[in-house]
């Protein structure tokens, strides 16, 4: 990476609340709306008070050392409640949202928390949990309560508890030393329970890869920043939560996936990071508005006329569709899965930066990231600064595994040491994914090793490459990839496809009324994907179904679950 910026530097998330605070203090860190046309406005001042309230308080309730959850929606008290877990109590376990109770008590008794942050649609499951007497939970601490009662705490109540113990000298929590190498968070993988794993990570995992992304993003404390990305996954969490505290931004929640577009307007968000999904929807949608407008073909002779223009050329040119995003876009990320490069090009042909990024929980996670300056459509950009990459076991076609090394590797699968090894040696990490760099240092992910189909030929087929032009014909919600070995010959293995349809769009879209009309204008449209690509690559059958397909709370294809359903 060129051109880095200078960041402050800072050792652990408490330092990094220090430092910040005391340089950004005044500047607003959340905007919240409490109604219509009505917003509260937190200052950095004041949410770094919170904190030090908050962690006061559950350390004079007995939780110093101790390790508390968080679970609930993207909200300002969630992020309060981890930075009061994390820069002075104990560890932190953000816990997924969208868990079944049964998976919830699971979790709750095998990390061992001792009280937890919720939000109020989660109170019911976990009083529940608590009168089992299962596990070590002993309080329940409520976001949205104003005072306690009935046993739970407030967390607004603790915060002022807490704020005023300080006043009276306690320096519990303003004073506590944070070990940066040592666990301090603990995330659980997606999967289902049995098979989850538990990261481990430290405070200087997250702190390093803060300050990497920070000297190379063009984002500062002008940022107004949506959160959108689930803040309990790592990359919800470390770009879309702490970064905005460490730059001195300021950050307000979005609605949900409905309200995206509304939110970017209402907020005049210039900074914000999605899954390629939200992208792609985004960009077929103000096509399909041109397309009304009669100005889709006009519109696309500017796309490539203008390419090589300047980002600001482009944003005059193309005002309406900026307009469309609240007029204010400065950068865009992408990152979970893999971004269609027609929807990267076609954002950037607006004079919109979209930048694609890539990583792991384990690696806490940035590993490699495209910025406005330095990109590839197609890839994820270089490694950031403190992370080194390469490629191991590549084949004829430069293509290997992707293994990284830098100081934002998780410490370890907690309590799994057969699992850290088969991952972690000498410092570097397997990442699971196969991928190409080209000579400039670009990687280009190809897909998950353990999901690669390969022929009897020895060419390999990435599921999740052929699901993304499945997942475009019009109908198709998603798909599934994956080989059959012929009759006459088990070692020939051939492409087949299960597609979750909809039923009315495909009904509207092809003109057809039963399951007949339907199956052959869906597989003439998978015919039509064959012709472009390499016979091998053909997809030779259809599975329709209506049924969603088996996934993780992350929305990855279980492929075996998956694969159990089909053969």
């Amino acid at each position: 990476m060129t051109n880095l910026k200078q960041c402050i530097e800072v050792n652990d998330l408490k330092d990094m609340l220090k430092k910040t605070g005391e340089i950004y203090g005044d500047r607003p860190a959340y905007k919240i709306r409490i109604a219509e046309n009505n917003y509260k406005v937190f200052t950095h001042k004041e949410v770094r008070e919170m904190i030090d309230g908050l962690g006061t308080a559950l350390i004079d309730l007995g939780l110093k050392g101790k390790r508390i959850a968080v679970i609930g929606e993207n909200r300002y008290e969630w992020e309060i409640a981890y930075l009061s877990i994390v820069c002075g109590t104990g560890i932190v376990v953000p816990l997924d949202r969208s868990l079944p109770e049964n998976e919830l008590k699971k979790l709750v008794e095998r990390s061992e928390i001792e009280a937890i942050f919720y939000s109020q649609k989660y109170e019911e499951s976990l009083k529940k949990i608590i009168h089992s007497g299962t596990g070590k939970l002993k309080h329940l601490i409520s976001m949205d309560s104003l005072e306690h009662k009935n046993g739970i705490y407030s967390e607004k109540e603790l915060i002022e508890t807490g704020k005023r113990l300080i006043e009276q000298g306690n320096r519990e929590f303003l004073d506590s030393k944070i070990d940066e190498e040592g666990m301090s968070i603990m995330l659980f993988t997606s999967g289902t329970t049995a098979e989850s794993k538990v990261v481990s990570l430290s405070h200087k995992n997250i702190a390093i890869n803060l300050m990497d992304i920070a000297s190379i993003l063009d984002v500062d404390s002008n940022d107004r920043i949506l959160s959108f990305l689930p803040v309990h996954h790592v990359f919800g969490c470390t770009v879309g939560f702490l970064f905005s505290l460490y730059l001195g931004a300021q950050t307000s929640f979005c609605d949900g996936i409905k309200h995206i577009v509304d939110n970017l307007k209402e907020y005049e968000i210039t900074f914000s990071s999605f899954v390629p999904a939200i992208y792609e929807n985004i960009y077929r949608n103000i096509l399909k508005k041109l397309e009304k407008e009669g100005k889709l073909e006009q519109v696309q002779d500017a796309m490539i006329k203008h390419r090589n223009d300047s980002m600001e050329e482009k944003k005059k040119i193309f005002k309406e569709i900026h307009e469309v995003l609240g007029g204010h876009i400065r950068l865009l990320l992408s990152g979970a899965a893999a971004l269609d490069p027609k929807v990267e090009q076609g954002f950037r042909d607006w004079g919109i930066n979209l930048c694609q990024g890539y990583g792991l929980t384990e690696t806490s996670p940035v590993v490699a990231v495209e910025t406005n300056t330095e990109f590839r459509v197609g890839s994820v950009g270089k490694a950031i600064p403190h992370v080194q990459a390469k490629l191991e076991d590549v084949n004829a076609e430069g293509m290997g595994e992707l293994v990284v090394k830098g100081p934002n590797i998780m410490l370890g699968y907690y309590e799994n040491e057969e699992a850290t090894k088969e991952v972690l040696n000498d410092g570097w990490f397997r990442t699971g994914d196969l991928a190409s760099i080209d000579e400039d240092g670009y990687i280009f992910i190809k897909g998950r090793k353990k999901s690669v189909i390969v022929l009897k030929n020895g060419k390999n087929i990435f599921p999740e490459e052929m699901e993304n032009l499945v997942n475009k014909i019009v109908g198709v919600k998603e798909s599934f990839i994956f080989g059959k070995s012929t009759k006459e010959d088990k070692d020939d293995v051939k492409i087949y496809s299960k597609i979750v349809f909809d039923r009315d769009v495909v009904k509207e879209a092809y003109k057809v009324e039963n399951m007949d009309g339907i199956y052959e204008a869906i597989n003439n449209k998978v015919k039509e994907i064959n012709h472009t690509m390499p016979a091998y690559k053909a997809i030779k059958g259809i599975i329709l179904s209506e049924t969603p397909l088996i996934k993780t709370t992350t929305s990855k294809i279980k492929r075996q679950e998956e694969l159990k359903t089909i053969v």
